[in-house]
């Protein structure tokens, strides 16, 4: 089994981050202010972790960088873009929800 699909499937939400990209905090914080715990792994620290983004970026269509990577329910949603999308078309909670990483 791969790292990234081994990682994705730990916690309800998962997401992978880099410390560079201001976007990977965007992302973080609204889970967090929506009352979600995530598992956060950041590929800059993560001795693996060049690896882990060459396979974000094959998920993602080629998408440079491919951080953040969001997986809810062990399923790969998307990134900044989609989930933002999600969020404002009031979906994003209902998936949550769908997964077990909220109970509202």
């Amino acid at each position: 089994m791969d790292r990234v699909t081994k990682l994705s499937s730990e916690k309800a939400v998962v997401i992978f981050t880099a410390s560079e990209y201001p976007m990977c905090h965007t992302v973080t914080s609204l889970f967090s202010d929506l009352g979600v715990a995530v598992a956060e792994h950041e590929l800059d620290k993560d001795p693996r972790g060049r690896e882990m983004e060459r396979d974000l970026a094959r998920r993602l269509g080629g998408r440079s960088p491919p951080v953040p990577a969001v997986f809810i329910g062990g399923k790969l949603v998307g990134s900044t873009d989609k989930i933002m999308s999600l969020h404002l078309g009031g979906k994003l909670v209902p998936m949550l929800k769908a997964a077990g990483a909220i109970w509202l």
